[in-house]
């Protein structure tokens, strides 16, 4: 939903669901009126309840103001279906490609594929409808089921373009979409996973999760986080779920399932971007990480300091990520416990400490930005693209409970 109250909704799930699910979501939040559907592709798991729901609005309710598709038919009957209902009901529709915009208020919704031509022989998945929303310093990218050359068209197409505050991983989680070159051009803060637990296809895939982890990106699922709701002001997006689960890609898996239809109210998590970043704490208020002055840090909860910042790494910074780094120090006379704590800065990268990790009194540890093998004394970050900016950036690290417990800046 819009800020003025104009509705989109994006794909009704699979054709076993016949749009029950979604439709009793929207019926719970009082949604009388769609006045944007749009249809990333024409397969069957994404279009599965386009008949119900059009039928259901046009009949009972406010209608439907349009329907957006990328144009490539599918011989199945849940298209035939689908397209029916536009008929019966007479609901306009219009091909959607690269280039075009949907007027949503004051939330700008740009339409980045599929191109003219269609890409690798009119494939449904790697022309997907790929949306990019802004909304004042926040955005969003929906994917739908992009794979490798959608992927590497809009990488080669829009490069930075592309950033996004958070990204919908393409094609459910599927090792042939979300490529280490497209979240490295995406940077996203977070990444959202629509895939059943049990997937018949294993989704999300082990190596997305692998390059996820890489880039210590939070990950939600809705298999184990149920419905997850991204609420933005234009200055930081709210990620509120159902249930609290793993955001550590690795270990999502770990959180209990949670069956598609079940009911029940969302609470905020995360809140990413703008003043009071950071965790959730119990009475629902963000534990703050990246935002403030160094007199709203803890002194008393950390002795770790930085000893030296290197943002400018020698030549092209692309292409020397390991000359750029963070030299921390341990100050104290007792050795620190940095597993699970966080370094960030103020574009909201973050990466994650690995469990088990210590740094004793007076030692150093060089957190560089590339990759490489972690030892007592180095920890490598995993970036694809450079983190600090040269002209001047800030160094945030949180402990694993969300205390901020150091913010220099440089």
């Amino acid at each position: 939903m819009g800020p003025e109250g104009e509705t989109m909704l994006v794909d009704t799930g699979h054709y076993n669901d016949d749009g029950e699910y979604v439709l009793e979501y929207l019926q719970a939040h009082d949604i009388t009126r769609i006045d944007h559907l749009v249809t990333s592709h024409n397969d069957a798991d994404h279009i599965g309840g386009n008949a119900a729901i059009i039928e259901y609005y046009e009949t009972d309710a406010d209608g439907i103001g349009a329907v957006y598709d990328p144009g490539i038919a599918a011989s199945t009957q849940t298209y035939a279906e689908y397209l029916d209902a536009i008929e019966t009901h007479d609901v306009t529709l219009y091909e959607t490609r690269e280039g075009d915009s949907v007027d949503f208020g004051s939330v700008d919704v740009d339409v980045l594929g599929p191109p003219e031509p269609y890409l690798e022989n009119e494939a449904r998945n790697e022309n997907s409808i790929v949306l990019k929303l802004t909304h004042g310093e926040t955005s969003f990218l929906l994917s739908g089921d992009a794979e490798d050359d959608q992927e590497e068209y809009l990488v080669d197409t829009y490069g930075s373009q592309l950033e996004s505050t958070v990204l919908k991983a393409g094609h459910h989680g599927s090792a042939s979409s979300s490529s280490g070159a497209f979240l490295d051009t995406v940077q996203p803060a977070a990444v959202v996973i629509s895939s059943a637990y049990d997937s018949q296809y294993g989704h999300p895939n082990d190596e997305v999760l692998e390059r996820l982890s890489e880039r210590s990106i939070p990950t939600y699922w809705t298999a184990t986080h149920g419905n997850i709701v991204l609420v933005s002001d234009g200055k930081a997006v709210s990620v509120q779920t159902q249930q609290t689960a793993p955001t550590d890609p690795l270990d999502i898996r770990d959180g209990g399932a949670v069956d598609p239809g079940t009911s029940g109210d969302v609470t905020e998590r995360v809140r990413i971007g703008g003043e009071g970043t950071g965790e959730i704490d119990a009475g629902g208020e963000p534990e703050e990480t990246n935002s403030g002055s160094d007199s709203d840090v803890d002194s008393n909860a950390s002795a770790l300091a930085v000893a030296e910042i290197n943002a400018d790494a020698e030549g092209r910074d692309g292409d020397n990520l390991n000359d750029e780094y963070v030299v921390f120090e341990n100050t104290g006379s007792e050795t620190l416990d940095l597993s699970g704590w966080t370094v960030a800065d103020d574009a909201d990268h973050t990466y994650t400490i690995p469990d088990g990790f210590t740094l004793g009194p007076d030692e150093t540890v060089t957190l560089y930005t590339g990759s490489g093998t972690a030892t007592d004394s180095e920890l490598y970050w995993g970036s694809g693209s450079p983190i600090w900016n040269n002209d001047g950036d800030t160094v945030i690290v949180t402990t694993d409970e969300g205390d901020r417990v150091l913010e220099e800046s440089y």
